[in-house]
């Protein structure tokens, strides 16, 4: 392996910074909900899973701490075991810990492939490589498990075209008046993709509103498995509309258990986290569209995301939980040099 200098170990570009900051953050949270999970998990090839899960998250956390060691970084804080009560009765049923992987790690995947091809430091760019690697095959062998139980959601089999095709007419984009086509492929895959997140992000947000010590934190929680709901609903129609079967809540998977397993604070980034990531898998899905009644949906659901992660940032804030990422301050830099 190639030797660096010591100015190399020591610099960081905001990328850099910003990657490893997101990624230690949202890896100590997972270390805290997984060692949880695994308290009540019963399903041997369910706990095989979260196992796989829990150590991946401990070898980044760990690999980072020594990136920030040799470049001189603070640490951030993350979660901690005081984020956590391990011994908190069970709030999810097995299979709902198979759900909630698929549902983050996809989220984890964004976050590294985005950040592969703007980190310039070698030996960091290798390791969100690695993780890349990592958290695919995780997302795999959750998938093989869910299929192998009966409880992979994905679209039904369409039949293939007679042939290849051209778009002749404008009418290609309609989709609220006049002659409205059928969905493409693009279309149904990522209308599918969505309800799947957001009906994981339902049942967590039921769990944490059952559990919330917060009153405001808990109408918060409640605000958020209503615009779920909404968008669901809204998905399930396009596709009823198409004669495509809808996939079934998964609101069960969520026990009675009223006693908090995790922190105010570790819920409220949680779902701060991963309702930002919406933005980025509903743009994905805007931009693959060609109809213009679903380009309008998805508009709409981009604005209800932006106002609610909004909201929730001021809670953070105001609860002095909201730990700052590192910001980009060239200014010591120019009176060093």
């Amino acid at each position: 392996m190639r030797k660096r200098s010591t100015e190399e170990n020591q610099n960081l570009t905001p990328t850099e910074m910003g990657k490893m900051w997101a990624t230690y953050t949202g890896n100590t949270m997972a270390i805290c909900v997984l060692k949880y999970y695994l308290r009540h998990v019963e399903d041997p090839d369910i706990k095989k899973v979260l196992q796989h899960a829990l150590r991946l998250s401990e070898q980044i956390v760990n690999q980072i701490q020594i990136f920030y060691k040799e470049s001189h970084f603070p640490v951030p804080k993350g979660f901690t075991e005081d984020d956590v009560n391990l011994d908190a009765p069970r709030l999810f049923e097995d299979v709902f810990y198979l759900y909630y992987l698929q549902y983050t790690g996809k989220a984890g995947l964004s976050i590294y492939n985005a950040g592969i091809p703007l980190l310039t430091r070698t030996d960091i760019r290798d390791f969100f490589i690695q993780t890349l690697d990592s958290t695919i095959k995780l997302i795999s062998e959750v998938n093989d498990v869910l299929q192998k139980k009966g409880f992979l959601i994905n679209p039904p089999v369409s039949s293939p075209p007679d042939q290849v095709d051209f778009v002749h007419r404008q009418s290609f984009l309609n989709g609220m008046f006049g002659d409205i086509r059928p969905l493409h492929g693009l279309e149904t895959a990522h209308i599918y993709d969505n309800i799947n997140n957001d009906m994981t992000s339902k049942a967590l947000l039921i769990g944490f509103s059952q559990t919330a010590n917060r009153e405001k934190v808990r109408r918060y929680f409640l605000r958020g498995k209503n615009i779920n709901d909404r968008h669901i609903g809204t998905y399930k129609k396009k596709l009823e509309e198409e004669k495509i079967p809808t996939p079934k809540s998964i609101d069960h998977l969520v026990t009675n258990s009223t006693t908090a397993p995790f922190s105010d604070k570790l819920m409220l980034y949680h779902k701060i986290d991963m309702f930002s990531m919406k933005v980025r898998t509903y743009a994905n899905g805007a931009s693959l569209n060609g109809r213009r009644d679903i380009g309008g949906m998805y508009a709409k659901f981009l604005l209800d995301v932006s106002l609610f992660v909004e909201d929730g940032a001021n809670i953070m804030i105001d609860h002095g939980w909201m730990e700052q990422p590192p910001l980009t301050d060239y200014t010591k830099r120019d009176q060093s040099e």
